[in-house]
């Protein structure tokens, strides 16, 4: 039996269902993002779980009680919202104490148990407890956030975007912190955030949600690699859309644009089915490769400059491939209009749905 276990869960406002027919086991200590664009039901989800809105229909339990007749403050979960939602007119050390003090812990229990909360995040009770939350930077207040949902020992946490208001170099380093955070206190939690980056790097499992339902929900590397439907493929990641033609479904041979690849694996779809395959961008290599048996003269488009990786957009075979390229000062990329080759594996295609 999972330790939460959301089930066939509902919700709508009015005649809009923003939430349709959710089913989430989750077991304990599980760390799960609800991942995808604005207004597909992820935060809607995460509020119903903690008790702010109630479900039209479903159950959410822990540990085999539904938890849904309860209040807010009968749950004993903890939420770390986008915004820090610190008291200003309290110290760090009151604003972590804040939740104790509503849960009924008090005295000498409780200072040690802040005092534990700040040194787990990084902030010793010496140094910070006393200063004011405009005295910290945005990643020092988030983390007094976390540690005051933390505080209480919630039973699961729940995190609402809390790393979207800060900047990238904070973002990345502060979900390495809450995910290690997590690991160390095995704390059950779900991650709602918008960032594929996000969801990829921590998640143990990543649920894709889409127009309120869970379009598909796997471990990070099924979800970049396995994508069930053409949204997860679009909205995970960036790859090169081909419509393709099944030659042989035994052994996975199909056509796109007079090109013949083999994928290597058997296929489910029938012969002369037309199915949706993409490609990663590192999946193509410019130039010839070991272990790429698809070799293609092309010419370079377009060429993209992000740093340490170069993306270029490559027309072959009378069509359009997208390719990651790392950085090098000794190996300037092609200029637009250069004729160059790209190769790749038919083991690489991935065939979305199928």
């Amino acid at each position: 039996m999972a330790y939460l276990d959301i089930a066939h869960l509902e919700k709508s406002f009015g005649a809009n269902r923003v939430v349709k027919d959710f089913s989430l086991p989750i077991d304990k200590g599980e760390f799960v993002s609800l991942l995808g664009p604005s207004g597909c039901g992820k935060t809607t989800v995460l509020r119903m779980v903690a008790g702010f809105e109630t479900p039209s229909a479903g159950a959410i339990r822990i540990e085999g009680k539904d938890i849904v007749p309860l209040r807010p403050n009968q749950r004993n979960i903890g939420m770390v919202f986008q915004a820090y939602a610190l008291f200003p007119n309290l110290t760090v050390a009151q604003n972590v104490g804040f939740g104790l003090r509503i849960a009924g812990v008090a005295g000498k229990e409780a200072q040690t148990r802040v005092g534990e909360m700040l040194d787990i995040i990084g902030l010793p009770l010496a140094e910070y407890g006393a200063r004011y939350p405009f005295q910290l930077s945005g990643g020092q207040q988030q983390r007094v956030a976390l540690a005051r949902a933390l505080a209480p020992r919630p039973r699961v946490l729940l995190l609402d975007e809390p790393l979207s208001a800060l900047d990238a170099k904070v973002r990345v380093r502060l979900r390495g912190e809450i995910r290690d955070i997590q690991r160390r206190l095995g704390i059950t939690t779900i991650f709602v955030t918008h960032d594929q980056e996000e969801a990829l790097s921590i998640s143990d499992r990543v649920v894709v949600m889409n127009a309120g339902i869970a379009d598909q929900v796997g471990s990070p590397f099924e979800i970049y690699n396995r994508p069930a439907t053409p949204f997860v493929a679009s909205f995970v990641g960036t790859l090169t859309p081909f419509e393709a033609t099944v030659i042989d479904p035994r052994v996975g041979t199909v056509m796109s644009g007079g090109l013949t690849m083999n994928l290597g694996r058997p296929l489910s779809a029938e012969t002369g089915t037309a199915v949706p395959i993409a490609l990663r961008p590192e999946a193509v290599q410019l130039g010839r490769a070991s272990g790429r048996e698809i070799i293609l003269p092309a010419t370079a488009r377009e060429v993209e400059f992000m740093g340490s990786v170069i993306r270029i957009r490559a027309e072959a075979a009378g069509q359009s491939f997208l390719l990651d390229t790392f950085n090098r000062p000794d190996a300037p990329p092609p200029q637009p209009g250069e004729a160059v080759e790209i190769s790749f594996s038919g083991r690489d295609v991935i065939v979305i749905g199928v």
